[in-house]
């Protein structure tokens, strides 16, 4: 392995080399600059991508948004509940003893993505201007809650969706963990946004959860 030092001596003085004052080729000139200047674009492509909620030294802190343009933002979010088939069904039929389970989910989906700003640290409050959560079953034994929420703001909404969803499923175990205690909550997962620097991302169906 050649020492650091020697590669970016060799960058630094090419013209020498290149006049003859020493037999080191051409090729070797050429692959000495990419092992210097590689690490470089690698350090400015982290500089891009450092986290918004980081500042330079490492200290978590809230972002400061003042200065953005309030624009339309939407977030759809999704968590599913693995279960037995027989409590999907009770589910579906409205038997389950603790009374209406989507009914309740979707009302503590709703009281949730209003409190999210209190719960994730470095979240801003904003108003919350169109909610929606859904159910989708899938046979024989997952049911999938889907929460899409609207704004126009100066940040995404996308906590607001996630958590939304994450305590509908939550409260689906809590209405249905007397009948079936080993269900599990999986796949929770952003699906959809739009609007903000970052533009529109919908989720590609290969992307692994």
């Amino acid at each position: 392995m050649i020492p650091s030092h020697f590669i970016r001596a060799i960058v630094a003085d090419k013209e020498f080399f290149a006049d003859g004052h020493c037999s080191i080729t051409e090729p070797l000139i050429q692959w000495s600059t990419k092992m210097v200047q590689t690490p470089l674009r690698k350090a400015q492509e982290m500089r891009k991508l450092q986290l918004s909620h980081l500042d330079d030294k490492g200290n978590a802190h809230m972002v400061n948004i003042g200065e953005k343009a309030i624009t339309e933002r939407m977030a759809v979010a999704q968590a599913e509940i693995r279960m037995q088939p027989q409590t999907l069904a009770m589910i579906c039929e409205g038997t389950m003893p603790k009374g209406d389970v989507f009914s309740c989910a979707r009302i503590a989906g709703i009281m949730a993505a209003k409190r999210t700003f209190e719960w994730i640290p470095m979240c801003h409050p904003l108003p919350i201007e169109s909610f929606s959560i859904d159910f989708e079953t899938e046979e024989p034994a997952c049911l999938r809650v889907k929460a899409t929420l609207k704004c126009h703001w100066k940040t995404g909404i996308e906590m607001e969706a996630l958590t939304a969803a994450s305590v509908a499923a939550l409260t689906v175990y809590d209405m249905c963990k007397a009948v079936d205690r080993g269900m599990e909550i999986q796949n929770i997962c952003l699906l959809e946004k739009a609007g903000g620097k970052s533009g529109h991302y919908i989720r590609n169906k290969e992307e692994k959860l």
